[in-house]
C-alpha cells in the first residue's frame, strides 16, 4: 500500500507504452508532411544495425539535405559544440534519416507500433522525449509521446518507460559516439572510423 499522499503519483513500468502510443496516436514516429527535415539524422553504423536485423528495410531510408534549418536544430542539440556539428552536417551536404510515407509515418512504423526491436532502434528514438542538458536529463515537451502525456514528470516518464538518467545518458554517450563526436562533450574526440571504400 502506497504511504499515505502518495496515492496515485506512483508510476508503473509499462512496457507497451511506445505500442499504445502508436496504435492510440498521436505519436513521435508521425511526422506533419512536409517536416522531414525535422527527422533527427541516422548514423552509418545505425542503418547497418538496421539493415542487420531486418530484411528488405532498405526503403526504410532517405537522403536528407543539410539545410540551414536542420543545421541550426542540430547544433541547438548539442551546444558549445558547433563546430563540430558544421563539420559533421555540412549545409549543402546531406544526411541519412528514417523514411516516411505520404502521411509521414515512418516506413518502420506498423500496427504493434515500430518492428524493429528496441536495441535495433536508432539512437535517438530510443531517447525521445528524453535529452541529456549538462549533468541533468531533460524531457521535450512532446504531445506526440503518450509517456510525456500519461507521466508529465520526468520521474514518472522514466518509470514508464523503464529507465533511469544514468541510462539515458549512457545511450546518448552511444549517440555521440556514432557521429564521431565525444561521448561527453568537452572530452577529446575520437579517431575517425575508416571510411569504406566504394
Amino acid at each position: 500500500m502506497a504511504p499515505p499522499g502518495l496515492v496515485g503519483v506512483l508510476t508503473v513500468a509499462d512496457p507497451d507504452i511506445c505500442q499504445r502510443c502508436a496504435q492510440g496516436g498521436p505519436t513521435c514516429c508521425c511526422l506533419e508532411p512536409g517536416a522531414e527535415q525535422g527527422c533527427f539524422p541516422l548514423a552509418p553504423a545505425e542503418r547497418d544495425r538496421i539493415l542487420g536485423v531486418l530484411s528488405g528495410a532498405a526503403g526504410a531510408f532517405a537522403r536528407e539535405a543539410n539545410s540551414p534549418a536542420f543545421v541550426e536544430n542540430m547544433k541547438a542539440l548539442f551546444p558549445g559544440e558547433e563546430e563540430l556539428v558544421a563539420e559533421l552536417f555540412p549545409e549543402g551536404g546531406f544526411h541519412l534519416r528514417l523514411a516516411v510515407d505520404a502521411a509521414g509515418r515512418c516506413r518502420l512504423l506498423g500496427p504493434q507500433g515500430c518492428v524493429l526491436p528496441r536495441e535495433a532502434r536508432p539512437h535517438y528514438c530510443r531517447l525521445f522525449p528524453l535529452w541529456p542538458v549538462g549533468r541533468t536529463v531533460m524531457a521535450f515537451a512532446a504531445e506526440r509521446c503518450l509517456a510525456w502525456r500519461e507521466g508529465r514528470s520526468l520521474r514518472r516518464m522514466l518509470a514508464l518507460l523503464q529507465t533511469t538518467e544514468k541510462n539515458v545518458k549512457e545511450l546518448h554517450g552511444r549517440l555521440r559516439l556514432a557521429w564521431g563526436l565525444p561521448p561527453e562533450r568537452g572530452l577529446p574526440a575520437p579517431p575517425a572510423p575508416p571510411r569504406k571504400k566504394t
